[in-house]
């Protein structure tokens, strides 16, 4: 009986270490000279259309041609600040503070933020 009582703490403990960080996948996103990026260090945008806590984005076809969304994959999860939502596509995004997020097409390296202010709809995310 001895034995039992010490191997199952052992095992809860070893399950934890090996699923825990799968189940737990963080955002694609990072804070780069006061800004979010991405995984490849291209800015981050808001769209002042999306209505906060919403879960909805206002940017659809052509517009998210332009405006790409921050792609959520199907196992990633809401974490902190971060949440994930369904596109009316099926897609899932990644959404800020309940802001869906967005990259630009004419930002072409990493650091651009040919977007911010754009049509004074756009901006960069400071967290």
């Amino acid at each position: 009986m001895r034995c039992a009582r010490h191997f199952f703490p052992a095992l809860a403990l070893a399950a934890s270490v090996l699923i825990g960080p799968a189940a737990l996948a963080a955002p694609p996103l990072k804070t780069a000279d006061g800004i979010l990026v991405d995984a490849k260090g291209m800015t981050v945008y808001t769209f002042d259309k999306d209505a906060p806590g919403s879960g909805k984005s206002a940017c659809n076809g052509p517009c998210a041609q332009a405006w790409p969304p921050v792609a959520a994959q199907a196992s990633d999860q809401d974490e902190g600040d971060y949440a994930v939502i369904t596109r009316d596509d099926g897609t899932r995004q990644w959404a800020y503070k309940g802001q869906p997020l967005y990259l630009f097409d004419k930002d072409a390296n990493p650091g651009d933020k040919n977007g911010d202010n754009f049509k004074e709809v756009w901006h960069v995310v400071k967290p």
